[in-house]
């Protein structure tokens, strides 16, 4: 048998005619940019997170880097990170000029381990990213907790958390402003690149929405030197779409995900954990093993695809080459052990049982 690490086709033959159907309502409205989709998807999107505010941008990237200069970051200035995450996070903060202070994660959850943020913390801290990684939550009562004795914000990079819930409130409310990524790939996808910013601060909003549109309050007068990165009506109406589905198609992910960790039972495999508070949305399904390539060898003979979320700590990436001398051993340790198994809407229960029986056997 043969079991593909990701498939849209499921979920877009679903949605198909409703996807036609709003794709084709742009194309006859001859309106592309910042018109109703936009409007109306924004609106939506909040509602959805139980936030005053969205914001749709270029992609994930702009809206961390446009949250970032909305909370007043400039060149010069220290920004909490963790040390293991997608490279995004940490270049929204080098896009300003300010500097990327690396925190690791924990052991349990590999989100950010708030037990090591108060040490990293100086006159030039300004705002503490918490990444929900791979679907779960960070720690956030914590992090707030440390952000309001420092006078920190505190920004979320919820890429890829799409529903997730910490303590019974969804990410992109958990901090002063929170960013999404609406990546193809992503648990709510658009068709192409895509962001947004969600927050509950008016300032932040009306900040965000300016920067992204040339630094614009109203047409032609630039108050100051922003960007283009606004989300496009198309890709707008294609998320209106699927945003109906979101919470079905998380529910059948942690459906994967349950099974995955009930019945994979091989000591050679380190399973993900779930913190008792939060409720995980499965972005990726991510275990550990110690010789990887064997394993990953093995599960592509097999015919199961897997894929490695992230093979090299950013601190050891030649474009942070200033860093490269550090050490953070367990960001380290990840990225040399971390695999990501199949994980998809649509996945069969035989396809579920194959992959477990592979592994099991490993």
């Amino acid at each position: 048998m043969k079991v593909d690490f990701a498939r849209f086709d499921y979920m877009h033959e679903e949605k198909k005619d409703e996807i036609k159907r709003a794709i084709n309502r742009v194309v006859d409205s001859n309106w592309f940019i910042l018109g109703k989709e936009l409007e109306a998807f924004e609106k939506k999107f909040s509602n959805y997170c139980g936030a005053n505010y969205c914001i749709g941008c270029g992609n994930g990237l702009d809206g961390l880097t446009l949250a970032l200069r909305a909370m007043g970051v400039q060149a010069g200035d220290e920004v909490i990170v963790p040390s293991h995450t997608f490279i995004a996070t940490v270049l929204a903060v080098s896009n300003i000029g300010a500097i990327p202070v690396f925190v690791e994660p924990n052991e349990y959850d590999y989100t950010i381990d708030t037990s090591r943020i108060e040490e990293k913390i100086t006159e030039k801290t300004k705002v503490i990213i918490a990444v929900h990684i791979y679907g779960q939550c960070a720690d956030m009562d914590k992090i707030n907790e440390i952000a309001k004795k420092y006078n920190l914000k505190v920004l979320e990079d919820a890429a890829q958390a799409h529903g997730a819930l910490y303590k019974g409130k969804k990410a992109g409310t958990l901090g002063d402003a929170a960013e999404f990524s609406f990546y193809p790939g992503k648990n709510l996808g658009a068709m192409g690149d895509a962001g947004c910013v969600v927050t509950n601060d008016s300032e932040i909003a009306k900040k965000v929405r300016e920067l992204s549109n040339y630094g614009s309050s109203r047409k032609y007068c630039h108050d100051e030197k922003g960007v283009n990165s606004r989300l496009d009506e198309i890709q707008a109406a294609i998320l209106n779409v699927k945003l109906d589905n979101l919470d079905s198609w998380n529910a059948f992910r942690n459906k994967v995900a349950q099974r995955y960790i009930n019945e994979i039972k091989n000591e050679k495999i380190i399973l993900p954990k779930v913190s008792d508070y939060n409720k995980h949305v499965w972005h990726l399904f991510v275990v550990r093993v110690e010789n990887r390539e064997e394993f990953q060898a093995y599960l592509k003979e097999n015919g199961v695809s897997s894929l490695i979320h992230y093979p090299t700590a950013i601190h050891k990436q030649k474009a942070y080459s200033e860093y490269n001398d550090l050490s953070f051993p367990l960001a380290e340790m990840y990225a040399s052990q971390v695999v990501s198994l199949p994980m998809y809407y649509g996945m069969t229960d035989e396809e579920i049982s194959y992959v477990i029986d592979v592994i099991n056997k490993y």
